[in-house]
């Protein structure tokens, strides 16, 4: 009696409506992974960390914890239908928060630079993408990926083709006991279109030699001198010991 009582509860985890549900769940997990790895493939192609397979368990798990939620009768075999209807947008908001913490991850700082703040901000939509799936706003799903792919690739053409001001992010080392002078960098830096940026500039001090940095930030579009040209100076420059020139960029 107790073998077949057993079976009789297996068997209902595998009734019509049971599978019908399964299949129901399971082709918004696929169309949640679908979305997913292509707004994951973008950042793949430009080499970031987060890739195809992040955005991929990303939009699906995400899709997974939202679209369950709307089935409560059918949980534990239907056996749950005394469940009262649990609250969705707390399920969304759990996904929300964890999904933060996961972004967080990604964004790293150097110096005054800053990267990762788009791909942590990609992986959040992507989530999004994920529970419009698991609540059933499979058009609306489909134009946020879109959306979030036109950000990603597009936005930065239009970045470049409106008025825009190149960023230098600027280390320098001087040879200990030379004394640098802001108001002749200044001038150095505006002599090649550039001028410091307000409140960048910080001092260290280390074994007799000061080390500068700061942003320098071009008078307009194609103003400043390339980086090249700027090494280039710098290498004749007196006092100069070491440098470090890299974009800024966020």
């Amino acid at each position: 009696m107790g073998s077949v009582a057993f079976a009789d509860l297996l068997r209902v985890y595998w009734s019509a409506t049971e599978v019908t549900v399964n299949l129901v769940v399971f082709m918004n997990l696929a169309g949640a992974l679908v979305l997913g790895l292509i707004i994951g493939y973008e950042r793949s192609y430009h080499g970031r960390a987060a890739g195809m397979r992040t955005y991929g368990l990303v939009c699906t798990a995400s899709a997974a914890l939202t679209v369950i939620v709307g089935y409560p009768e059918f949980w534990y075999g239907g056996f749950g239908h005394a469940t009262p209807l649990p609250d969705a947008t707390r399920v969304i908001q759990g996904i929300v928060t964890g999904i933060g913490f996961l972004g967080a991850g990604v964004i790293m700082k150097e110096g005054f630079n800053i990267s990762g703040l788009t791909t942590a901000a990609s992986i959040w939509s992507s989530s999004v993408v994920g529970v419009m799936v698991g609540v059933g706003f499979y058009a609306a799903a489909i134009l946020l990926t879109l959306l979030s792919v036109f950000c990603m690739l597009g936005v930065s053409r239009l970045e470049s083709w409106l008025p825009n001001r190149q960023a230098v992010m600027v280390t320098l080392r001087f040879r200990q006991g030379f004394k640098p002078r802001e108001d002749v960098l200044v001038r150095i830096a505006r002599e090649r279109g550039y001028q410091i940026a307000t409140g960048t500039l910080t001092v260290d001090f280390q074994n007799g030699c000061p080390e500068w940095r700061f942003i320098a930030v071009a008078d307009g579009k194609n103003k400043g001198a390339p980086i090249p040209v700027l090494a280039e100076e710098l290498t004749r420059f007196e006092g100069v010991e070491t440098f470090h020139l890299a974009r800024a960029r966020n």
